[in-house]
């Protein structure tokens, strides 16, 4: 097939939501597929397969944008029918401007078009405050609709966006696929050249991910004063979070790690920590128990990542951090049991989000959404 697969943010891998285009455009092509690229990223341009439209104008809230590692695409006609002409499919991985109006030519142009569902409201909201503003949240999910009423098919990586979505829309033709996880994350050992109990969380530095609350946990921790603390990330918090993480016993880690390097990070860990209070699915979480690494995650009512805990002593109170000190200090007591279940998470995630599995069945909704469209 030919595909277009239209990316509003694409740029760094340094997001769930941009790891997952990349993971899909790159199985598409390795299965022989050819895949357009549509997308705001400058630096693709002249590049093969790659239609650049450019960047979106936030004047004053350019710097804020950057800061969050990403950029966004203004729509271009022209282009935008360039990378859909003589296409099969047409898929959207975001339910901004450059997908919601590539969606809408797609189907004037007669195209099937299928889009994944990412992103919670409060994704976007939260950067407003007003992530528990209901009014601003059904606003949001009204733009949203502006894509998904386009769509032939929707791809849900969880369950809890799929209900999400119906509860608001109605029944649609929806397909639940987990992003999966790349092979390359996999147990390692990993040689410590000291006695600290290093302690992983991976995430933009921002609201919804609530690196605060883990930073005020290690505090209440009495393992404190061996417990390193390492924040992968980038983001617009991070001086704020290294300001409140001053005067823990041992200096936390604060820096954005490539994708090769964060296996060895996450292999070194002794415990995943998922603070996030807003989270679609939680990919650095699915990696983290693909390496055998315990997860203590949020409990959340937004956080869909809270169905992979296994056991209680794995999910804590959302933004208390004595509940979360609480299991990180048991965990810790109980390294026995630590042990049994990294190799019962890591089964977990080799039954549930491996990634040539999860990609098939990306691949089978194209061609499934294809074939029903053409049927009509």
């Amino acid at each position: 097939m030919v595909i277009t697969v239209v990316c509003d943010v694409l740029g760094k891998a340094n997001n769930g939501s941009t790891i997952a285009a990349n993971n899909l455009i790159g199985y598409l092509k390795e299965r022989g597929h050819t895949v357009r690229v549509l997308c705001a990223d400058q630096d693709k341009k002249g590049r093969e397969g790659y239609f650049v439209v450019p960047n979106k104008n936030f004047l004053c809230f350019n710097k804020y944008v950057r800061a969050n590692g990403i950029t966004l695409a203004k729509p271009n006609k022209k282009i935008i029918r360039s990378a859909l002409d003589g296409v099969d499919i047409v898929h959207v991985m975001f339910p901004f401007s450059l997908g919601i109006a590539s969606a809408k030519m797609a189907k004037e142009m007669h195209l099937p078009v299928s889009a994944g569902f990412h992103m919670l409201a409060e994704n976007f909201t939260t950067h407003l405050h007003m992530e528990h503003v209901e009014l601003a949240s059904k606003i949001t999910y009204a733009h949203f609709h502006k894509l998904y009423k386009n769509c032939d098919a929707i791809h849900y990586p969880t369950r809890y966006l799929r209900t999400v979505y119906e509860r608001l829309y109605g029944e649609t033709n929806g397909y639940i696929i987990s992003n999966g996880v790349n092979d390359i994350f996999a147990p390692q050992s990993v040689s410590a050249k000291d006695e600290l109990i290093r302690i992983l969380c991976i995430g933009r530095y921002s609201k919804e991910k609530a690196q605060g609350v883990l930073i005020d946990a290690v505090k209440h921790s009495k393992y404190k004063s061996k417990i390193q603390l390492i924040l992968a990330g980038v983001g617009p918090l991070k001086e704020e979070l290294e300001r409140q993480a001053e005067g823990l016993p041992v200096p936390p880690i604060f820096r954005l790690y490539s994708h090769e390097e964060i296996v060895n990070v996450i292999n070194s860990a002794y415990l995943y920590v998922h603070p996030a209070e807003v989270e679609a699915e939680g990919i650095s979480c699915m990696e983290a128990m693909a390496c055998g690494i315990v997860p203590i995650i949020s409990n959340a009512e937004k956080c869909a990542t809270r169905g992979y805990a296994l056991t209680p002593n794995s999910l804590f109170l959302s933004g208390k951090p004595r509940d979360l000190a609480a299991k990180i200090d048991w965990w810790i007591d109980h390294p026995d049991e630590r042990e049994a279940y990294g190799q019962v998470y890591y089964s977990f995630s080799k039954k549930n989000f491996d990634q040539a599995t999860c990609m098939s069945e990306m691949e089978r909704m194209l061609f499934e959404t294809v074939e029903k469209f053409s049927a009509k």
